[in-house]
C-alpha cells in the first residue's frame, strides 16, 4: 500500500507561484504513475495532470495553458506540482493520487475512478 502526503499549500497573491510535494511512503511508491486533481469549493474534482511511472512524459489539462509543471524525484519518493502565474480561478485544494502500472507504461490516467491510493489534499489560495 502507497501513502501519499500531499505539502506546499498556502496563500498567494495573483501571478505568484508555489510549489507542491506529494510525498509517497510504502511498498516501491515509484511503481506507480501519478496524478495531481483539484477541487474548488462547490465543484467537482478535476484532473490537472498526470505523470508516468518513468517521469518521462507528462500530460496536463487542457485549461492551465502551460502554467503548471509536474516533476518527480524516484529516489526521493517525492512528485511535484510547480504552479506558476496563479489565478484566482486556481484556488482549490489539491490532491495527488497514485496508480499502479507496469514500469513500460506510458498511458496517462485522467480519470479519478483510475487511482488506487489518494493523499488527503493541501489547500492553494490564490487571492489579494
Amino acid at each position: 500500500q502507497v501513502q501519499l502526503e500531499e505539502s506546499g499549500g498556502g496563500l498567494v497573491e495573483p501571478g505568484g507561484s508555489l510549489r507542491l510535494s506529494c510525498a509517497a511512503s510504502g511498498v516501491t511508491s515509484n511503481h506507480y504513475a501519478i496524478g495531481w486533481f483539484r477541487q474548488a469549493p462547490g465543484k467537482e474534482r478535476e484532473f490537472v495532470g498526470h505523470i508516468l511511472r518513468s517521469g518521462l512524459n507528462t500530460k496536463y489539462a487542457d485549461f492551465l495553458y502551460g502554467r503548471f509543471t509536474i516533476s518527480r524525484d524516484n529516489a526521493a519518493n517525492t512528485v511535484y506540482l510547480q504552479m506558476d502565474s496563479l489565478e484566482p480561478e486556481d484556488t482549490a485544494a489539491y490532491y495527488c493520487a497514485a496508480k499502479s502500472v507496469y514500469s513500460g507504461n506510458s498511458f496517462f490516467y485522467t480519470e479519478q475512478e483510475d487511482y488506487d491510493y489518494w493523499g488527503q489534499g493541501t489547500q492553494v489560495t490564490v487571492s489579494s
